[in-house]
């Protein structure tokens, strides 16, 4: 049986900028500006970063291996940790194999494995907006850590130690030269490098 072309206004209508308030599917696609783009954001364009809180509040908080590491990373760009930790939580506990390949259905993915850390980054650094935010998204369950090695955009690298949630100290190596911004809550930090450099950061 074939089946007839919709019409102009069916087409038209798939075109529209909308989002289906009873969807719960696991697919972000329409989000793409917030994350892995840029285009969204809570500093730049609020009103569309709580348009991307909505949709993803509708689709609650499951989903398969890929769709829930999607939503960490959304999460922690809306600097939303606790909601991003649970969703981890989720990822691990309910799509995670044994050999840390993630589930989906019965496909056996890396989307998941690989998403799931890009989240945990995107928790503890992000600098898709022109300048290093530090512990942008830390929970409360990580209220104390350290991480090494955290590539960032503009060519630096950067290791942490955090206590109660706040920085301590951040060792930041300059691979390129380039000036950076380095944010850590509100306050700011300008740096003029020179590649091959490591400047430390106290508590500020």
């Amino acid at each position: 049986m074939f089946r007839s072309l919709p019409s102009y206004s069916d087409i038209f209508y798939l075109l529209d900028d909308l989002d289906d308030p009873k969807g719960r599917h696991r697919h972000f696609s329409h989000l793409w500006g917030m994350y892995p783009g840029k285009e969204i954001s809570i500093e730049k364009t609020p009103e569309f970063a709580k348009a991307v809180q909505k949709s993803l509040t509708i689709r609650g908080r499951g989903g398969t291996g890929f769709g829930m590491a999607w939503q960490i990373c959304i999460w922690a760009r809306c600097y939303k940790p606790e909601i991003a930790h649970e969703m981890f939580r989720n990822l691990v506990k309910q799509n995670t194999l044994p050999n840390l390949f993630s589930n989906c259905y019965r496909a056996i993915q890396v989307d998941g494995t690989f998403g799931g850390t890009a989240g945990i980054a995107e928790m503890l650094l992000q600098s898709h907006l022109g300048e290093i935010h530090l512990l942008p998204a830390i929970p409360k369950a990580w209220s104390e850590g350290s991480v090494k090695g955290l590539c960032t955009r503009g060519g630096f690298e950067v290791d942490m130690v955090w206590k109660d949630g706040k920085l301590a100290v951040a060792t930041i190596r300059s691979k390129l030269g380039n000036e950076c911004r380095v944010r850590h809550g509100n306050a700011t930090v300008d740096l003029k490098t020179e590649a091959g450099r490591s400047y430390r950061l106290d508590a500020w």
